[in-house]
This record gives C-alpha cells, structure tokens and sequence, in this order.
C-alpha cells in the first residue's frame, strides 16, 4: 500500500476504558462535571506531520515531552454520516502513528501549544486493511530504548473502529487520505533527549523514532 499524509490527522483521547475508569472522579469535578459522552477530538496539523522512522527534535524551551502511539485507520474514499456496519467499507488501510506533545494537564480544551509541535505527529508505512485478520485481537506495545514501556489491547479501547467512523463522520466529511489515530493508552510515556521511542501492532506494523536535541 502506498500512501501520504493528507487531509486531517484526527487524533481520539480519552478511548482507553482504563483511563476512563481511573478518572472517574476527576471527571465530577469542575469543569467536567460528566464523563464525556461523546468523542474526545484534537488534530494534528501539517506542520507535524512526518513519515517513516525519523528523528524528532527537542522542542525548544520544553521542560519535558511525552509519546503515545495509536494504530492510525486510512480513509479510502469520502464519507458523511455513515453507519457503523458500513464504516470499514470506507478504510483502506491501518498505520502506526506517534504523537509526541507536551504533558495534558487537562482534558476541558484543546492543548494548542502541546499537540502542535513541528513534526511530531510519526505515521509508518501502512498496510492494507486486507492485510490483518482480527485487528481487535492486537495490541500496540511501545518501548523506550529497548525497554517495553506500555502494552495497550485494541479490545481496551471504549469507542471501537466503527463506533469512531460512524460519530467522526456525523461531525465532518471524511476524505480519501484522511487519517484517525483511534485510541492512545491513558497514560502517555515520558521521554529524554537522545531516547529511542519504538512501537508496533502485533508483528504486522512497526514504528520508530529518535529524540534529538538537548533540553533546554
């Protein structure tokens, strides 16, 4: 499968049911007062966008940087308002995708300066959709120089493939090329310059990237 980054780059928060669970409370205080009951959305915009296994450098004057990796799902063609037993006959494909950001302090508004940092949003090459028999069987596992660092089942995300397809679509047309990045596990993984952050979906996907730079 070959393909680029195009379109939108829709990340999902808030889509692993142990977060969810575990910030229960926290979710009835102010200014939540509820859990969300709908998706929780941020984009990645162009100027983040990168390919392949290359290095992401230190933001400037950032005291700390954190990772969370998502399996990315790849629009085939244009859709609006579909339903969910139709929603996979509009992927064409599945990705590995890094987020690299600032620390989330909270989940009310959108963290501009955090997910908006140059070239930290990390896409591998992709796969057909063809290309995997039970996707909700896997898990996407991270390791930070070697050393496993998270492991987050597909079947521990809240919202499913379909489920998202179907609420993303009510909201927005979905392109051909458009990709969402699905569910990140709640807790993202703190980094160091010079770490070696590596990903992967079963033994079907890989991704890897280097921290360059010094803190600053």
């Amino acid at each position: 499968m070959k393909t680029k980054l195009q379109g939108k780059v829709i990340c999902v928060a808030l889509n692993d049911k142990q977060q969810l669970e575990h910030m229960a409370d926290t979710f009835k205080q102010q200014p939540y007062k509820a859990l969300p009951t709908e998706p929780v959305l941020y984009f990645k915009p162009h100027n983040t966008w990168q390919q392949g296994d290359n290095s992401i450098e230190w933001p400037t004057h950032a005291d700390s940087l954190v990772v969370g990796a998502s399996v990315a799902v790849i629009m085939a063609k244009q859709c609006c308002r579909v339903s969910e037993s139709e929603a996979m006959n509009y992927v064409e494909g599945f990705a590995l995708f890094h987020d690299f950001s600032l620390p989330e302090t909270s989940y009310y508004r959108p963290d501009i300066k955090g997910k908006c940092i140059d070239n930290s949003a990390s896409i591998s090459a992709p796969i057909l959709k063809s290309d995997v028999a039970d996707l909700a069987a896997l898990e996407v596992q991270t390791s930070v120089n070697g050393a496993l660092q998270r492991t987050f089942p597909l079947s521990q995300q809240s919202r499913t493939i379909e489920q998202l397809i179907n609420k993303i679509s009510h909201i927005m047309t979905l392109e051909k090329g458009d990709v969402i990045a699905v569910g990140f596990a709640g807790e993202r993984v703190e980094l160091q310059p010079g770490d070696q952050v590596s990903s992967c979906l079963g033994n079907v996907l890989s991704l890897e990237n280097n921290i360059e730079g010094v803190e600053a």
